[in-house]
């Protein structure tokens, strides 16, 4: 989880970058009575900020998706399901109808579109469309760390299992007493591959059949709700997805784990909010650990921002209440950095707050 890829320059790039942009405190505004909440997609939430799809959290939390659905809710937070989950999207839209899919879509074209067909029968309103993995990263770390897909049974592994019996006995030994080997649940429309197989792998063949015209198909299909294109750093993909009629475009680099060397997303937010205009909502994802980073993504333009890691550090080490924790914190840092700044509404935020 806390890797990225090869030499981890575009995961650390997302973090260094926040540090070249300042805040200016305003003064004397009066702002006693302030707010957070903020509309995405037309919803009002508590605030700005939402959870980032997680692959595979059903390993670091007992049931993991639908934990993190449930303290959104309950937070009333944004929280996009990733499509690389061990838990069917079924039972994690039922713990949270507001939940959204996040979708990496199959090569072949009727996998694909039954894919699809299983998203809208399951309720889910938003549809998310990761555009950035045509294939995947060079993810040296987790070969030092020993992970790997399929997941393969070692010492190294035995002896991590035998030194965190929480995790051994109230996640992975429960989940299998309780509901079985984990398999991929969410990568077709049928149930995928086990963790364990030796055929996992063919459920995450390269996907680099996905271009432009399959996204204009995708827009004429989900008419039901908004469509979110995530994984944009270019400003000219940014006018594409609009012009295709995306309702929403995530800036992201997938957190530094896809190519190394990108630019970072906050570093690519100001291009890409001036090649949109208000034609189309733009959000951020990417390095964002404080209220400070959420309020330097807003004065640049993004509307709403997503985080993955700290949340499933709190999913590992608390449960809910860990994630809960985390919301918690960022909300009130985001509550505290607006007062010092004379803002009393998200939408009140703007450039004349940050300088380069």
């Amino acid at each position: 989880v806390a890797g990225g890829v090869e030499d981890n320059v575009a995961r650390d790039g997302n973090r260094a970058a926040f540090g070249d942009w300042d805040l200016v405190p305003r003064v004397l505004v009066g702002v006693k009575h302030r707010s957070t909440k903020a509309t995405l997609l037309g919803r009002e939430y508590a605030s700005p900020v939402g959870i980032a799809p997680i692959g595979i959290a059903a390993l670091y939390a007992y049931r993991g998706d639908i934990v993190l659905a449930k303290a959104a809710a309950a937070e009333n937070a944004p929280m996009m399901m990733s499509g690389s989950s061990l838990i069917a999207m079924e039972d994690v839209r039922a713990a949270s109808p507001e939940a959204w899919f996040q979708a990496y879509l199959p090569g072949d074209e009727k996998q694909r579109w039954d894919l699809l067909e299983r998203v809208k029968r399951a309720g889910f309103g938003t549809l998310v469309v990761t555009v950035d993995v045509p294939t995947s990263g060079n993810r040296e770390n987790n070969l030092r760390a020993g992970f790997s897909t399929p997941l393969r049974p070692t010492l190294r592994l035995a002896w991590d299992g035998i030194t965190h019996p929480s995790w051994t006995f109230g996640t992975f030994l429960r989940t299998i007493a309780v509901h079985g080997m984990p398999h991929f649940e969410n990568n077709f429309a049928t149930r995928g591959a086990p963790i364990l197989s030796r055929n996992v792998l063919r459920d995450f063949a390269d996907r680099g059949h996905l271009n432009w015209d399959d996204l204009a198909r995708i827009r004429e299909f989900w008419k039901h709700g908004p469509l979110v294109v995530k994984g944009v750093l270019h400003p000219d993909d940014a006018r594409r997805a609009c012009a295709l009629g995306a309702d929403a475009i995530v800036v992201s680099n997938h957190g530094g784990r896809q190519l190394d060397g990108a630019p970072s997303s906050i570093e690519a937010l100001p291009a890409i909010v001036d090649a949109v205009g208000d034609r189309i909502e733009v959000h951020l994802d990417g390095g964002i650990r404080s209220g400070q980073d959420v309020l330097k993504a807003l004065c640049l333009g993004a509307k709403g921002t997503y985080i993955g890691r700290p949340f499933l550090y709190g999913l590992g080490a608390m449960g809910k209440e860990g994630v809960t924790l985390a919301l918690e914190i960022i909300r009130k840092e985001l509550d505290i950095t607006m007062a010092l700044c004379g803002k009393r509404n998200i939408k009140d935020v703007g450039p004349d707050l940050i300088y380069h």
